[in-house]
């Protein structure tokens, strides 16, 4: 979809909106705007009054002007190591479009959508789902209002707190940075959660989902069923009278035997920085994911993340202790089609923190720096003469300035390095290195 196009989509919803009222209050929801950074999981609402079904019509796009140069060593790896030529220029601007409705008493219902990605140019639904929050079709149900929380749908597995802070396509208003983290976990897959909040602060969920980026209702024929995802995560949250606030999360997933999982390569609108580090014959669509890294234990995989956050006036921290362990789906070549294997695993850690400082009345302005690694045997091609994987590793630094100039709008510059180290030779990553600049705008209503 053309900008123009995306930009009158966009004006009139906004028309739309501003004609009918202002935008609805919607329970257990998290703002699309300013308002929604550093909200993690919604808290139970049990305040807000229902006043009839609700829709809530909101959206958000970016675009970016990119200064970013790289390199590697081609001493080695021969022609197929040449990099793509790499200027400096606008990029198309991402779009999504969110529609939430308020169904019932604690009841709601979210579709969201792209109208615009890197990797899918046309419109597409990124999913929808269903959360319960009460229960008003029975009596006495206070409960289940006070303590639980049923979600059900095609949706983002709550794995892990950063995806909170992440960068959604054109949705880039929560994510202080320009990148997501090199390793992302971030997919959509159909299943289940319930939430139970036991006291003040504390939050426990389990989830179940079928383990697949999408529907599949095939039969594998090697005496190997495909298996759900198990994910757990428990959470606790407390703000403090001086204005000390801390967060402690820890969450864990596994699948034994998955049809094509996707937990580091499930984000299908692409990266944000692009075309980095990329072939000469690159696209932008074709060669979406660039800067990031997908360890590919697209089989079996058991993942934990830890994060903790600590805010204390205008003072940030958040990091992420990441390991990954699995293996990936091996095509055998005398079927033609991938097969569940059990062997050959191997395990990845990532670490990130990052500190900002957000000043002004209401914080509309923040300074902030982020250092980002993920180390261990991240491709099963990559092997020792003796059979054992390649350790390799990537880090990035990276240093930003943002000014939120209403609630809506938000306006970031990001200065960002990333080196590949220890990469085979035979790679186009082999002493691999991008640096530059790069300009955000956003909007989010």
């Amino acid at each position: 979809m053309s900008m123009v196009k995306i930009i009158v989509a966009l004006f009139a919803m906004i028309m739309t909106v501003s004609v009918l009222a202002q935008q609805p209050t919607i329970q257990n929801y998290r703002p699309n705007d300013q308002t929604g950074i550093n909200q993690f999981e919604p808290a139970k609402d049990l305040d807000t009054e229902f006043e009839g079904f609700k829709i809530r019509i909101g959206g958000s796009f970016t675009q970016q002007y990119q200064g970013l140069s790289h390199s590697n060593d081609t001493t080695y790896s021969g022609s197929g190591a040449e990099l793509y030529n790499l200027g400096n220029g606008f990029n198309t601007a991402t779009a999504n479009l969110n529609l939430d409705m308020q169904l019932a008493d604690g009841i709601r219902v979210s579709i969201e959508n792209y109208m615009s990605s890197r990797h899918h140019v046309e419109f597409w639904v990124k999913g929808g789902y269903i959360q319960v929050d009460k229960l008003p079709m029975f009596d006495n149900t206070s409960w289940y209002d006070k303590y639980l929380r049923v979600k059900i749908g095609h949706f983002q597995p709550n794995f892990g707190d950063q995806q909170f802070r992440r960068t959604d396509n054109g949705n880039a208003i929560y994510n202080p940075f320009v990148g997501n983290y090199i390793m992302d976990a971030f997919t959509t897959e159909i299943g289940g959660e319930i939430y139970v909040f036991p006291a003040e602060g504390f939050v426990g969920m389990i989830g179940l989902t079928s383990g697949l980026i999408k529907g599949d209702i095939k039969n594998y024929e090697n005496g190997k069923e495909k298996q759900p995802s198990i994910y757990l995560k428990l959470a606790y949250d407390k703000a403090f009278e001086n204005d000390l606030r801390v967060r402690l999360s820890a969450s864990f997933m596994a699948n034994s035997n998955s049809g094509r999982n996707t937990l580091y390569g499930g984000d299908r609108t692409g990266s944000r920085y692009y075309l980095v580090m990329e072939g000469a014959d690159a696209s932008t669509s074709g060669n979406a994911f660039s800067g990031r890294w997908n360890p590919g234990f697209s089989n079996k995989i058991m993942s934990y993340q830890i994060n903790p956050f600590v805010k204390f006036k205008g003072i940030e921290f958040f990091g992420v202790y990441e390991r990954a362990s699995g293996n990936n789906l091996t095509l055998i070549p005398d079927k033609g089609e991938y097969q569940f294997m059990g062997e050959n695993e191997r395990a990845v850690t990532q670490l990130g923190g990052e500190i900002l400082y957000r000043f002004l009345k209401r914080e509309q302005l923040y300074v902030g720096a982020k250092y980002n690694q993920i180390k261990g045997e991240l491709n099963q091609g990559y092997k020792n003469n003796d059979g054992s994987f390649i350790e390799s590793s990537i880090d990035r630094i990276g240093f930003v300035a943002g000014w939120y100039t209403t609630k809506n709008l938000l306006l970031k510059v990001e200065y960002v390095e990333q080196n590949y180290k220890d990469f085979p030779n035979t790679e186009r990553y082999y002493e691999g290195k991008f640096s530059g600049v790069v300009v955000e705008a956003v909007v989010a209503f």
